[in-house]
């Protein structure tokens, strides 16, 4: 049997997703919780890798397991051993053809950043704070001229594996609800710090140091070294993928700003 589940996490204390050796992992804590319901030894799979101190709201996953148990059991057992940071919201069977990563249609990032003058306590780890004021109608102009499909180089990290830099990103939206800025990405599939990186060029734009073609150069540079800096990883969610309709599986329709 297959099984896909719904995994949400504060990565604050994780090094990331993938499973590492001595170091503490979403995967490698789901894969415990698993193996302690199922005395299974398991692989799971996940729809993308996140990295330390990257959260998410939902973020799917599969495994193949010959144990039988309802929806509701395999949720409850699971989050009976993660730990407090990371819960299981859904699990369904699926078909064998499904696959978390390779059977998403797209998938959905939130950056969130805090842009007020004293720096925020309750967001603390949870948002990139920015003391100077940002303009977000020239970050959302910025951000349109990175739609579309394109050579995102200089947008990539310097460890990224994909074997192409070509990504199609489908819309970038910029808003504002009091002292918090989200910017919103979505694209099928991302670089390595894609997201990351295109804020660290949003940024400088919407504080005014940066003029709004600036987007368009560091683009058409294909050089990472002419982009900004990489945003911290404390302002990035993992939000939602989305699959065929087929696989019956729970969406993220809407969100606020802030949780």
């Amino acid at each position: 049997m297959k099984i896909a589940l719904g995994v949400e996490y504060d990565g604050t204390h994780f090094c990331g997703w993938q499973i590492q050796p001595s170091q503490r992992t979403v995967q490698g804590c789901l894969i415990k919780a698993l193996k302690k319901i199922t005395n299974e030894e398991l692989k799971v799979v996940a729809a993308g890798r996140t990295d330390s101190g990257v959260h998410a709201i939902q973020q799917v996953a599969h495994f193949e397991t010959m144990a039988s148990r309802s929806e509701r059991n395999w949720v409850l057992g699971l989050n009976s051993n993660l730990p407090a940071d990371m819960n299981v919201t859904w699990a369904r069977p699926v078909t064998d053809d499904f696959s978390a990563r390779f059977s998403a249609l797209n998938r959905s990032y939130r950056y969130l950043i805090f842009n007020r003058v004293s720096r925020p306590s309750i967001h603390a780890n949870k948002m990139w704070w920015i003391f100077s004021p940002l303009d977000i109608e020239r970050m959302q102009a910025a951000a349109d001229l990175l739609v579309g499909h394109h050579d995102f180089s200089a947008f990539r990290a310097k460890l990224c594996q994909a074997h192409s830099p070509f990504k199609t990103i489908e819309k970038i939206t910029v808003t504002k609800e009091g002292d918090c800025i989200a910017i919103d990405v979505k694209a099928q599939s991302f670089l390595h710090h894609m997201v990351r990186n295109l804020v660290g060029v949003l940024v400088p734009i919407g504080e005014g140091r940066k003029p709004v073609e600036w987007a368009t150069e560091v683009l058409e540079s294909q050089d990472r070294a002419q982009g900004g800096i990489t945003s911290p990883p404390d302002g990035l969610y993992f939000i939602n993928v989305e699959y065929p309709e087929q696989y019956s599986l729970p969406t993220v329709s809407a969100f606020p700003v802030v949780w």
